[in-house]
């Protein structure tokens, strides 16, 4: 069935319609049961509304990658159901549809119920937000810890002849206990990791919604960006690793090594040209400082194994650092222009509280308040949980793959991506079960995996080639939820406009994520491995951007994303840069092509095509 949206029908294609090339016959089997469009649920499923989630879904989801949407969509919908109990939102369901992840939010419309649980809500989340600086300590103490237990997971070796200790000591466990539990810590540590990223989470968009719509109902016509530009100028973490290439830059022309740093395109041309100066091993040792601190930044969202981090692959970092010492030895000015953000946004605060009605003001402060402590974390939990906790995650899981490889129950330890977990955890089980024997067994498992896992990878290579429809099913009568619409932007009338298709040729429409008018070049970049592509000037236009990107925006003029919205990274980073940004358009990059001349307009929320190549 054909995918293009319809105004006659007000709904989107049927899940169960979608036509899937033959290609990907058995996809399915790739993925948790109850993960998939299912017709015994059929009907259900059919009258709600799904929409991809490109936002941390833009690639298909290997069978193994997976596994993070089984632990945190738990952990998501227990906060906002049953721990804070969120008045409009019982959190999130999600269903995967030839590899892409898809959504649906469990709104709560009836004001009956939304006040019964507003006055819980106001308990519970009342105390995290009155002790918020104590409460957000104490968690960053909880996910050090998690952080610093998965680094110490060790994965046995299966030796020939266990230690002798195990005998002398009377320890009584030998490895094919040690094997499982290993596998089972780096699962249960998964979960709990998941529970910690959504403690504070939907508060955090709680408490943004809260001064959002304090604002809209004195201000009906007050923008997007203006309620967001007064929650901007706060410094968060996600902006330091990339604060701390550009010092090393800077370190790098005061100790007068500036010439080798910026030619060096790896780390073994930095050692090769700095190792043997005093000057160049000061640096080398400042750089391996901050590459074991700052460097746990995925190339993409942190959500899929292959994305990898700059500490896996330091390429990207050393790149941008040269092009920072590049620009100090032009004389350029490389810093983000903090105090003209802070100026901007302590302007347009002063202006719209001085508007507010006298017995309305205290409340504007303190909502504003609540705002800015909130905000931080928003961003903050990325860099702690998706980025470096899943980079040291996928990275031990490769360590149970190459056990599995060596055993020869797969080709190649990359192979573990392509079993879902409790598989590989079956495997594990025969591994063991044919080495305590002495190898006087034969294990099924070097026949039985590789065949499976290679007909997964034509599959995933086939899902890789088709484009899932933007919506399906239903167009839903109300969005309420709250991280839905704070950090998808997506609400009952943007989804209800993806039905109605533009009669503007070379137009695209999205939503302002921030404020400004540019013209420039376009630059389509649909993954972190094509950034250095990027020149200055030009108009980065992409899926979806991460922390990992934020160097560029610095080089950038403009930013226009298919997916987001005003609190997507993207927007966030771009008003910290004073650059104008677009979100959610849902086609931008089917639609614009590199070297297109663009205008965008944020204010309008538009980016019109002057000029193709």
């Amino acid at each position: 069935m054909s995918t293009a949206r319809s105004t006659s029908t007000g709904c989107f294609p049927s899940p169960f319609e979608v036509a899937i090339p033959a290609a990907c016959e058995g996809w399915e089997d790739m993925y948790a049961y109850h993960a998939v469009f299912a017709g015994d649920r059929g009907e259900a499923d059919v009258k709600r509304f799904w929409f991809q989630n490109g936002l941390h879904c833009p690639e298909p989801l290997h069978p193994f990658d997976s596994v993070w949407l089984e632990h945190a969509h738990p952990a998501l919908n227990q906060a906002n159901a049953r721990l804070f109990v969120i008045p409009p939102s019982l959190g999130v369901e999600y269903r995967i549809l030839n590899g892409y992840a898809y959504l649906s939010g469990n709104s709560i419309t009836d004001g009956e119920t939304i006040g019964r649980r507003a006055q819980l809500f106001a308990q519970r989340a009342g105390h995290y937000y009155a002790n918020w600086d104590e409460l957000y300590g104490r968690w960053v103490e909880k996910v050090e810890a998690a952080t610093r237990e998965l680094a110490e997971i060790e994965v046995p070796e299966l030796p020939d002849i266990e230690d002798e200790a195990i005998v002398t000591e009377g320890r009584g466990i030998g490895s094919t206990y040690a094997l499982l539990a290993a596998w089972d810590r780096l699962l249960n540590g998964f979960d709990r990791i998941w529970q910690y990223h959504f403690e504070f989470n939907s508060l955090g968009y709680a408490g943004y919604l809260s001064f959002y719509e304090l604002c809209r109902e004195v201000f009906p016509s007050i923008s997007d960006q203006s309620v967001a530009k007064m929650v901007s100028g706060i410094d968060v973490l996600v902006l330091r690793p990339d604060e701390e290439l550009r010092r090393l830059a800077r370190r790098a022309v005061e100790l007068g090594v500036a010439a080798p740093v910026r030619v060096a395109g790896d780390e073994e041309s930095l050692w090769r040209s700095l190792a043997e100066s005093a000057e160049g091993r000061e640096w080398l040792a400042d750089f391996d400082e901050t590459k074991r601190e700052w460097f746990w930044f995925s190339f993409g969202n942190g959500l899929y194994h292959n994305h990898h981090t700059w500490a896996d692959d330091t390429s990207v970092p050393i790149s941008r650092i040269g092009s920072y010492v590049g620009s100090l030895e032009r004389g350029e000015d490389i810093e983000r222009p903090r105090e003209a953000t802070a100026a901007e946004r302590d302007r347009i605060t002063d202006e719209y509280r001085m508007l507010f009605p006298d017995e309305m003001r205290q409340r504007f402060d303190e909502s504003l308040a609540l705002c800015r402590t909130v905000f931080p974390f928003l961003e903050n939990h990325n860099f702690y949980i998706e980025h470096r906790y899943l980079g040291l995650f996928w990275n031990k899981v490769r360590e149970f793959g190459a056990l599995l490889a060596r055993a020869g129950f797969l080709a190649d330890s990359e192979d573990v991506f392509f079993l879902q977990h409790h598989e590989i955890r079956e495997a594990l089980g025969e591994l063991r079960l044919a080495w305590s024997s002495g190898g006087a067994g034969a294990p099924r498992g070097p026949r039985f995996w590789p065949p499976i896992v290679e007909r997964r990878k034509a599959i995933f290579e086939a899902m890789r080639e088709w484009t899932p429809p933007p919506g399906l099913g239903q167009v839903p009568e109300e969005i309420t939820e709250p991280t839905t619409i704070m950090l998808w932007g997506l609400t009952t009338e943007r989804v209800r406009s993806w039905l109605v298709s533009s009669d503007e040729p070379g137009l695209v429409a999205g939503i302002g994520g921030s404020p400004g008018v540019v013209e420039g070049p376009a630059r389509v970049v649909l993954s972190a491995r094509e950034l250095d592509q990027i020149q200055p000037g030009e108009v980065l236009v992409a899926p979806s951007t991460s922390p990992s990107w934020t160097p560029v925006f610095g080089t950038i003029a403009a930013a226009v994303l298919d997916t987001g919205g005003i609190m997507c990274h993207a927007a966030i980073v771009a008003r910290e840069y004073q650059l104008p940004a677009i979100v959610g358009t849902g086609t931008a990059t089917k639609v614009i092509k590199t070297g297109d001349r663009l205008r965008v307009d944020a204010g309008a929320g538009t980016v019109t095509i002057l000029g193709q190549i």
